[in-house]
């Protein structure tokens, strides 16, 4: 498989996300989180078990379709799937410790990924390719039974609120139109989260032959374990920083300081002999500041009833942008074979398209802070007068004039009733 084909898997998972997860969302806002739990789940265990079928046909012309079609149905599921997580905890966590909760997460989600770096190829080497790629599919059932689990609890809890029926009614009330009222704010900040991204993803992909190809030394286990700082890193720090932005606040003040941070990393990369650790674990500070104040922002500017269809759009449009900065990763480099030693002015100009993805972010970034602190700072609030915001924005009619229209009938039964003083 030539590294065209091999960013090609990574390109057709970002497309199924950004196709999917529109409507995933809205049918999570509309069905509930247990529904979107099930459905999504199953479609993980589905699509890598088709993607470890295509391993047995190597060397056939169904290897590819096979893979791809896994692909395609392992994104279907688990962006949509990280949706459902998103929203549950936004739910039980707002107003509280919203960004060390997303942080928590986050941890244990690239727990898996550094534990893919330093133990996949081991696996591999003594089990084979096909053993590997099968043992994946079995995480992903125990990921299965998690989500049944999940589920069971998150109806336990909203009996013991009573809120089940309250969910329900809110529920019925979304519509696909709804997206229109989502605010200028809430744009930016998924512009912001695209544009950072386009930098990380795309880099990790392909890190490890970056790192054989330019610095002398390194063996392709040495490169991955250097390559997979970035999630190392991130491992260790996201529940910190996610407790940290929970008591200063300034989320959107850190977004822009993420921003600005990363820009020099791929300067490094590009046009130094720095060692690659330094870029990779630098890679993986900014990450984890992004990951904890990017994505836990948005719950604060939209309403709880649309959030599903509000995480949906922002992951259809990250997922777009990481699409297509794979496919222009997959024209700069050009190598037709993983073998072949790519020249380091072709990784050079693929430092440069993440520097302008870092440069977009940081334009995006400082547009959002200017429109939040003109619609009332609410992302920039400190931590006690932001958790206040939070319990307001609960209450925000999920439809404009629902709430005028309320006040008008709770007057008009006034009018109607006796005066206590009569």
């Amino acid at each position: 498989m030539d590294p065209e084909e091999y960013n090609l898997l990574y390109a057709i998972y970002a497309w199924t996300n950004a196709l999917v997860v529109i409507m995933a969302g809205f049918l999570i806002d509309k069905l509930g989180n247990r529904f979107g739990v099930f459905l999504f789940s199953f479609l993980c265990v589905l699509g890598s078990s088709l993607f470890a079928l295509g391993s047995h046909f190597k060397g056939t012309p169904y290897l590819l379709p096979l893979m791809l079609t896994g692909r395609l149905l392992f994104g279907s599921g688990n962006g949509s799937l990280t949706i459902v997580q998103n929203r549950i905890t936004a739910f039980w966590f707002r107003g509280k410790e919203l960004a060390l909760a997303f942080g928590l997460t986050l941890a244990f989600s690239r727990l898996g990924s550094v534990l893919n770096f330093f133990l996949t190829q081991r696996f591999e080497e003594k089990y084979g390719m096909q053993w590997t790629l099968w043992g994946g599919a079995v995480l992903c059932v125990l990921g299965f039974a998690s989500a049944v689990l999940v589920s069971a609890l998150d109806k336990v809890g909203m009996k013991q609120l009573g809120l089940d029926g309250a969910i329900r009614e809110e529920s019925r009330k979304v519509r696909i139109q709804d997206v229109k009222l989502l605010s200028l704010r809430y744009w930016l900040l998924v512009l912001t989260i695209m544009f950072f991204y386009n930098g990380i993803f795309p880099f990790i992909a392909d890190a490890s032959k970056f790192i054989q190809d330019k610095y002398d030394g390194y063996s392709q286990k040495e490169a991955a374990y250097v390559a997979g700082a970035v999630y190392d890193s991130s491992l260790v720090l996201s529940a910190c920083v996610g407790i940290l932005i929970d008591y200063v606040g300034l989320r959107g003040v850190f977004a822009l300081a993420c921003a600005l941070l990363t820009l020099p990393v791929f300067g490094l990369l590009a046009f130094t002999f720095v060692a690659p650790l330094v870029s990779t674990i630098w890679l993986g500070i900014t990450y984890s500041f992004a990951a904890a104040s990017m994505w836990p922002s948005i719950p604060l500017v939209v309403p709880q009833a649309t959030l599903g269809t509000a995480m949906g759009l922002a992951t259809s449009i990250q997922m777009v942008g990481i699409g297509l900065s794979n496919l222009v990763v997959g024209q700069i480099l050009g190598a037709k074979s993983s073998e072949t030693k790519i020249p380091l002015w072709r990784w050079q100009r693929m430092m440069i398209f993440m520097l302008a993805n870092t440069v977009s972010c940081i334009v995006t970034a400082v547009l959002l802070n200017i429109v939040d602190h003109r619609q009332g700072g609410l992302l920039n609030k400190t931590s006690k007068r932001s958790g206040q915001a939070e319990e307001e924005s609960d209450r925000e009619p999920l439809h404009p004039g629902e709430e005028e229209h309320h006040e008008e009938e709770e007057e008009d039964r006034a009018a109607r009733s006796p005066s206590v003083n009569s």
